[in-house]
Order: structure tokens, then C-alpha cells, then sequence
């Protein structure tokens, strides 16, 4: 991990001492959470080439699965261990994510949002007409959050800094699956797939790797997301959520898994405080024309635009070195 990755990481372990619990709760947590969800998109629009619609599905799926195998108030789960119930629900975003990969295998582009769209509207209306697994309309409410190494994630201080351990390991995970053999082999396949098809590496298990890893991400926000918000219903997994995270994902940038928080952090504040300047119908006209304004003067994003002007800066500095020395010996 780079130094200022870990002046971030630093920053963000000591900042609840100086925030009350509404800016820790309702800001910083739900950024992480968000950050999360939106890393699992950046991974795919980055590494793989296309832009998924599907991941709050992924991430709702796993909600669902830590609703109905926790005890909440509704009487419809069945309780287990939190540490059962946690592996299942990654487990099962996972197989999704592989499913959806399945599927999509052969799209690109435009191809590729409109099936994952149809996959993620699909699940929707899924949830919200199923009353068995799903509980329609009402969805699962009541839910909490289990107490690990004898510490309640019920206390706000506690779960965030499970979120922020959770998105420091969703981070390095994809740091180190894009530098492994298969992550390379997913980069490969977005930049020439024949090439790759060429020397004997088939593309499609390869492409449902890369969805079935990003499915894995996805349920890390959506079992956090659930333990929070302490309820889980259709309008969770719906058309809002979705959009939300690819708007997050383009604000923050899809160069570098820290633009996935950078957009969140940029999104919550945006949701939270646009009431006071303006008001609650107008949000998204706000965050339209804030999305509109990244696209058009900085379409990398503001991480990509903070680090494409740091390279701009450097290398005038190194210029003027040159210069510098060139003068000073022909003197």
C-alpha cells in the first residue's frame, strides 16, 4: 500500500474522535459502504471493459441472504451463526456475479448495459412480487447486526470501523486479483480478446471470473448496507440504487480504487446537506448537473483529474530542471 493510501487509511482511523455520530453514521459509513459497491463496478468498467448494471443486484442478493438467515423482526429468518450467514451471503453474490458473467459474456458496449439492466430490473420486480423468499413490498425489516469478538456492530463507532476494514480488504483484494495471473488475463481480454484466445487462454471462463470477483465485492457492501440500514425490501435492489452507484463511480473516477470513496464521500454530501441550499426535490437536478459538469470538464473523474494534474505538474517541474541545467552549463 502507497504512503498516501495509508495517510487515508490513517486519517480515517483517528477522524471519529473529532466527528459527532451523525457525521460518522450518516456520512462516513455510508460513504464506505457506497464506496464498496461502487469499487465492484470500477473493477469491472476498468479491468474488464464494461459497465454492469447489475452490481446493487449482486449486493442485494447478499442482503437478502443475511436478512433471512438473521434473526429480525419480521419472524420470517432463519437465525444462524453470523459467520454461516455471512459466508453464504458472499457465497451467493458470488455465484450471481458468475451467473450474470454467463450471461453477458459476449456483450460489450451497449450490449452489455442493457443486459445487466434487464438482469438488475428483472431481480426487482422479482423481490417485490415474491412474498416466500422475499417478503414483496414489505421486504425483511428489524434486522441486526450480530456482535463479533464480543464487540455489537449495533455501536456506530464499532461498525464503522468494520466498514473501514472492510473496504481497506475489498481494496487489497483487487489490487492483488488485477496483479495476479487471472486479473492480468481479464486486462488482457478487455485490450485484445483474440490475442488472448490465440495463445490458448479462453475468454469466457475469464469473464466470468472477473463478474463472479465483482459479485464477491458487491455482497461485502450489500451484507454492510443491511447491518446498517437494519431492513432490506425491493426498493433496495431498485432502479435509484443502481443508477446511484454509476453515478458515484464516474464522479470519483475508475482509474484507481480509491476514486469509487472519492465519488461516495462526494455523493453522500451532495444528498445530505443539498436539502439546506436548495431543497429535497431538487437532488437530482443537482447531482444531474454535478454529473454533467465531470463528464464534460473532467470525464476522469475527480481522482483521475487530481492525478492527471500531479503528472502535469511533475513533469513541468522536471522540464524546468532540465532547462535549468541546460542554461547553467552553457554558462
Amino acid at each position: 500500500m502507497s504512503r498516501p493510501l495509508l495517510l487515508i487509511v490513517g486519517i480515517l482511523i483517528i477522524l471519529p474522535a473529532f466527528v459527532s455520530d451523525f457525521w460518522l453514521n450518516q456520512i462516513l459509513t455510508r460513504s464506505i459502504i457506497l464506496g464498496i459497491a461502487a469499487l465492484s463496478l470500477t473493477f469491472l468498467t476498468t479491468y474488464l471493459g464494461v459497465v454492469s448494471f447489475a452490481q446493487i443486484t449482486l449486493a442485494g442478493i447478499a442482503g437478502y441472504t443475511i436478512a433471512y438467515f438473521s434473526p429480525n423482526a419480521t419472524g420470517l429468518g432463519i437465525e444462524l451463526p453470523w459467520l454461516f450467514a455471512v459466508a453464504l451471503a458472499l457465497l451467493f453474490s458470488t455465484l450471481a456475479g458468475a451467473l450474470v458473467g454467463a450471461i453477458a459474456k459476449k456483450s460489450v458496449g451497449i450490449y452489455s448495459i442493457m443486459i445487466t439492466l434487464a438482469i438488475s430490473m428483472a431481480f426487482f420486480y422479482f423481490t417485490r412480487q415474491n412474498y416466500s423468499i422475499f417478503n414483496g413490498w414489505t421486504g425483511y425489516s428489524g434486522i441486526t447486526a450480530p456482535a463479533i469478538f464480543g464487540l455489537s456492530l449495533e455501536d456506530s463507532l464499532v461498525f464503522y470501523y468494520a466498514t473501514l476494514i472492510s473496504a481497506t480488504a475489498a481494496g487489497f483484494l483487487v489490487v492483488k486479483f488485477t496483479s495476479s495471473p487471472l486479473g492480468l488475463a481479464v486486462q488482457g481480454v478487455k485490450d485484445a480478446a483474440r490475442r488472448v484466445r490465440a495463445i490458448g487462454i479462453p475468454t469466457t471462463p475469464v469473464i466470468i471470473a472477473a463478474y463472479a470477483f465483482s459479485g464477491f465485492i458487491a455482497g461485502m457492501s450489500g451484507i454492510l448496507n443491511v447491518w446498517q440500514q437494519e431492513r432490506i425490501s425491493s426498493f433496495s435492489v431498485g432502479l435509484s440504487p443502481t443508477i446511484d452507484v454509476l453515478i458515484i463511480a464516474v464522479i470519483g473516477g475508475m482509474r484507481h480504487p480509491l476514486g469509487a470513496f472519492i465519488g461516495a464521500i462526494t455523493y453522500v454530501l451532495i444528498d445530505t446537506f443539498v436539502i439546506d441550499l436548495f431543497s429535497r426535490d431538487r437532488f437530482n437536478m443537482i447531482i444531474g448537473l454535478v454529473l454533467l459538469f465531470i463528464v464534460m470538464a473532467a470525464p476522469q473523474g475527480i481522482l483521475g483529474s487530481f492525478l492527471s494534474a500531479k503528472k502535469r505538474i511533475r513533469k513541468y517541474d522536471n522540464n524546468a530542471i532540465k532547462r535549468k541545467i541546460k542554461n547553467d552549463c552553457e554558462i
